[in-house]
Order: structure tokens, then sequence, then C-alpha cells
């Protein structure tokens, strides 16, 4: 008969279907490994955007990470007071706060990459290494297309 907690086929027939579950379980596993550490998904994402793209302005990092500006205010508050960011008031205009990295922040971000990769290898555990390359580059497809929608022509 199944086990009660099974997902009908109808549902596991639909890829869309997986991809929510499995994606809400790397979640909240991901979540589960920042938790113990005090932090959260949004520490991690301001750390590695401030990381990869430089110094920001709070309002542009809360555009780039679709976060609200108020969101974004309270993460980059908790950041500074644990002395993983530095922010500063922009000379041309005081309203603007920009928020750069400190090596403090840096070495964070290093710890928080290394415990997702082990998360990340028990999650895909059944899956060969060309296997985990394929899913990557499938799901970076259509994150892509997400990002960037193209139209077919009628």
């Amino acid at each position: 008969m199944g086990t009660p907690d099974a997902a009908p086929p109808s549902l596991i027939a639909l890829s869309t279907y997986l991809l929510s579950r499995t994606g809400k379980a790397a979640r909240g596993g991901l979540a589960e490994r920042l938790a113990a550490r005090g932090l959260r998904l949004w520490h991690m994402a301001v750390l590695a955007a401030l990381a990869d793209f430089g110094p920001h302005v709070q309002r542009e990092l809360a555009g780039r990470l679709s976060m609200d500006p108020s969101d974004v205010a309270k993460v980059v508050d908790e950041l500074a007071v644990a002395g993983q960011v530095d922010r500063a008031r922009d000379a041309a205009d005081r309203r603007r706060v920009a928020v750069s990295l400190t090596p403090a922040g840096r070495a964070v971000l290093a710890e928080l990459e290394e415990e997702a990769r082990k998360f990340q290898d028990e999650l895909f555990a059944p899956l060969s290494q060309d296997e985990r390359a394929r899913l990557h580059e499938m799901l970076h497809k259509v994150y892509t297309h997400l990002l960037h929608p193209t139209h077919p022509s009628p």
C-alpha cells in the first residue's frame, strides 16, 4: 500500500513538484546548519554578494538579493555588530550607506561555504559526480531563463 506520507504518484510525476520538495529540504537543511552558528540564509547571501561583487549601497544590495530594504538593514546591522561588515555613509549623499565585507566576514563566509558544500554532498549523495555536474548545469540553465526569459517567435 505504500507509506502514509508518500506523495501521490501524479505529483511525483511532475518535475516541478520534485524540485519544490527537494528545494524545501535543501533550504531547510542548510538553514539548520546556519542556525547552529546563529546565522540565517540572508546573512550568508549578504556576505556572498559583498565578497563576489564588492561594496554595495544597502538599497542596491536589497535589489541584487531581491530583499526588502528594511530586511537588508536588519541583516547588515547584525553583521556589523558581529564585525563581519563595515558600514559607511556616502560622502556625496549622506542618506546612502555603503556596506563592505571585513576580513572577519570573509572568514565566516568561507566557513559557511564549506558547511554548505558538506550539506550539498549529503543531499546529493545518491548522485555520481557526473550526475551532480549535469544537475547543476540544468538548474543553472533554468535559473538563467527565469532571470532573462526568452520568448519564442510566433
